[in-house]
């Protein structure tokens, strides 16, 4: 993959600098802030072979690329210099939107050394556990502060990642993180030292506030508001020292005396709220976790459960939540396997087999949005699966002693030096391995509609090819290109499948063959038939022509038309589309090409719309 072409196409595709307020990424999306997500060209998104999936969620504009998403993203931010130029948020959206964006964009930057931290963690517990390693040695000692630091100090990072959220300054909001987890207060809060500030009593829990979430970042979004405020008030001459100044000597106190209570009280809420139900059934709560969790991630709800996973670590030294999602994580990788084995369709096998290994790593976005999703039954399978799973894990009442990505490398984290390997380890392999074999085997017996079946099917009930191959007509006339001479690296590079170009002479788009209309864009550009004998066409009406809206196109059918060979498709004015400055220049490709032995192109110069200009053999 060409990391700086896919990154221009998808750059380009979404509006380019004048619609893009903000791009992050996590570990396989592309993450937009649009100021118009009308704007984006979606169709031509989810048409790019590079390009898993378009996700509309959240407040966010999601292209799913996979697990090379960071060298893309790289791409385009030295592509388009985008560290360097500050973004304006111009659409508000609703609370949830809202609340989704911020606790997304504030975790991901993390995610990797948080999940790096949580698998060290769980490690270090197995060898104390299996005697490899003693918990006094000075080895256990230095990997355990690599591991236990990103928990411990988990406001700072906090701080550094919510300042660039909340757009202010991120050296300052450390300050503060800092100060809440200053070695001598913590001390003073785990012996029950009394403290006040000039006789106010502070309020602090036996943990003070290392690994605690909800007080910095009230902090941090109340130092948003208040630096503007300050910084009109000081001088520009003296602003470089009396502003930090001033944040820090109202801030820390306000943090300790008021929002640092309230977001530890607001914490202890939001975990008592998941416990209590919890309580009253840890079986509904693992079925409803492990059976929801896949449909969650997809609308980016899942953001609002990870506070909770990290409040339960902070107030009781575990999680029960974590533990539960293990199910349903795994469980699409079984039904993707389970796609795998039965499909006949050599491009969904393959990616049955890499999303089946990403999923075991705890990557389902090619799972769910390349296999499992699009095929639907399978995904529903694994859904039940992973609720099974999870009441599995809600009955055994397994609990995590570290955070990270949920996949099997979290296992280790379920290790407790107090309680050994048997209590937790074992259960948790049993719910997760009943929950991937339930996806595989339910996934055999259901079925789903196989690509390659559906394509032969439409072969039997229609015209079969003679002869082992079948000619194609015409759908312009003009000057035959090959596509390797389209401006367009989708087509020319034959990712969409082979077929050739034309330079249109006249303004009509015909069907080459009997067929059904399965795709027309609403702007007329774009055309795509599936012939009776099941060759699938697309024809793209010039370049980059879906920015003209539809203006010099008029399109004749509708999908779902049935049609015969030469009827009338598209009608589109070639002068008023080079006035605007496009290229009329139109790629023919059969996009099912792989299912054939050969598409082969005529040795043509000039055509006339009706005549033979591809052969497909069989």
């Amino acid at each position: 993959m060409d990391n700086k072409a896919v990154g221009k196409r998808v750059w380009e595709a979404v509006g380019g600098q004048k619609n893009v307020n903000s791009l992050v990424h996590c570990a396989t999306r592309l993450r937009f802030k649009l100021k118009d997500e009308s704007i984006a060209d979606t169709e031509k998104l989810k048409s790019d072979p590079d390009v898993i999936q378009v996700v509309q969620s959240g407040g966010q504009y999601q292209v799913v690329i996979g697990s090379n998403v960071a060298d893309v993203y790289q791409a385009i931010v030295d592509e388009e210099g985008l560290a360097d130029q500050p973004t304006e948020e111009e659409k508000s959206g609703n609370l949830l939107s809202k609340f989704i964006d911020i606790i997304s964009s504030i975790f991901t930057p993390f995610l990797g050394a948080m999940a790096a931290a949580g698998v060290l963690k769980g490690f270090l517990s197995l060898a104390t556990v299996l005697g490899w390693l003693a918990a006094d040695s000075g080895a256990y000692q230095i990997l355990f502060a690599a591991a236990d630091g990103v928990f411990t100090f988990l406001p700072v990072m906090l701080a550094f990642t919510a300042a660039k959220k909340f757009k202010t300054n991120q050296f300052l909001a450390v300050a503060i993180a800092m100060a809440l987890v200053y070695p001598a207060i913590t001390a003073a809060a785990g012996a029950g030292t009394a403290l006040d500030f000039f006789g106010i009593s502070v309020i602090l829990s036996p943990s003070g506030y290392t690994s605690s979430v909800i007080p910095i970042l009230l902090a941090v979004w109340v130092q948003s508001k208040f630096e503007p405020l300050v910084k009109k008030i000081i001088p520009q001459f003296l602003q470089m020292i009396l502003v930090p100044l001033i944040i820090l000597v109202v801030m820390v106190p306000l943090v300790f005396l008021a929002l640092g209570p309230i977001g530890t009280i607001a914490g202890n809420a939001l975990g008592s709220l998941f416990n209590s139900i919890y309580d009253f059934s840890p079986i509904v709560a693992g079925l409803i976790m492990g059976s929801f969790w896949q449909v969650f991630v997809m609308f980016g709800m899942h953001w609002g459960f990870v506070p909770i996973m990290f409040l339960n670590l902070d107030q009781f030294g575990y999680d029960i939540l974590m533990p539960m999602l293990l199910p349903a994580v795994l469980a699409q990788g079984g039904a993707a396997l389970a796609v795998a084995v039965r499909s006949k369709d050599s491009k969904l096998r393959s990616l049955g087999i890499s999303s089946t290994i990403t999923a075991l790593f705890g990557i389902t976005e090619p799972t769910v949005y390349g296999v499992t999703l699009p095929l639907k039954k399978p995904f529903i399978v694994a859904c039940v699966s992973g609720g099974i799973g999870g009441a599995l894990i809600g009955f055994a009442g397994v609990k995590s002693f570290a955070s990270g990505l949920v996949s099997l490398l979290t296992i280790p984290s379920f290790i407790s030096t107090i309680d050994g390997v048997e209590s937790n380890v074992t259960m948790a392999i049993i719910a997760t391995g009943i929950s991937f074999i339930l996806a595989f085997v339910g996934t055999l017996l259901v079925g789903f509609e196989d690509p390659a079946e559906e394509t032969k099917k439409k072969a039997t009930a229609g015209e079969t090819l003679s002869s082992g191959r079948h000619n194609l007509k015409s759908p312009l006339t003009g000057k035959v290109l090959p596509l390797s001479e389209v401006a367009d690296q989708v087509f020319s590079s034959g990712a969409m499948g082979k077929g050739i170009a034309i330079e249109p002479e006249k303004g009509e788009l015909v069907a080459p063959a009997d067929g059904e209309i399965t795709t027309i864009f609403p702007t007329g550009h774009a055309v795509g038939l599936t012939t009776t004998d099941g060759i699938e066409i697309l024809m793209h009406i010039g370049m980059d022509t879906v920015e003209l809206n539809g203006t010099g196109f008029e399109t004749v059918v509708k999908q779902g038309d049935q049609v015969k060979a030469g009827d009338l498709l598209v009608k589109f004015d070639i002068e008023a589309i080079h006035a605007a400055g496009y290229s009329t220049v139109t790629p023919i490709v059969i996009t099912n090409t792989d299912q054939f032995a050969d598409v082969l192109e005529l040795d043509q110069k000039e055509i006339i719309s009706n005549e033979d200009f591809l052969a497909i053999v069989k």
